[in-house]
């Protein structure tokens, strides 16, 4: 089975930086789908970005484009979503999410969810 595990979050003022990292493990095969999402207080849950272990091609969403970028690191099994220019608007818990089907953050397609890691920002 699919577990994801986050890390990185915080708290930080607007304008400030994080970096989330997620380390995936159980899968069985060396191409897959992760992305993050992120759920603030009252509001459904959002995709974010995801991308794919075998194009590498990242897919961002539009509210954080510009702002907010998508790698990984095979060797460590870790996704990051380094995040610039942080906004108040992006205080949320942010989830790693494992995306079957067509690569991209939408939470339907997600199957196996992180445990979150919260970030908060300050105006």
């Amino acid at each position: 089975q699919v577990q994801l595990v986050e890390s990185g979050g915080g708290s930080v003022q607007a304008g400030g930086s994080l970096r989330l990292s997620c380390v995936a493990s159980g899968y069985t095969y060396s191409r897959y789908c992760v992305g993050w999402f992120r759920q603030a207080p009252g509001k459904e849950r959002e995709g974010v970005a995801t991308i794919h272990t075998g194009t590498e091609r990242p897919n961002i969403a539009d509210s954080v484009k510009g702002r907010f970028t998508i790698s990984r690191d095979s060797a460590k099994n870790t996704v990051y979503l380094q995040m610039n220019s942080l906004k108040p608007e992006d205080t949320a818990m942010y989830y790693c999410g494992a995306v079957f089907g067509p690569c991209a953050p939408v939470v339907g397609r997600v199957q196996y969810w992180g445990q979150g890691t919260q970030v908060t920002v300050s105006s």
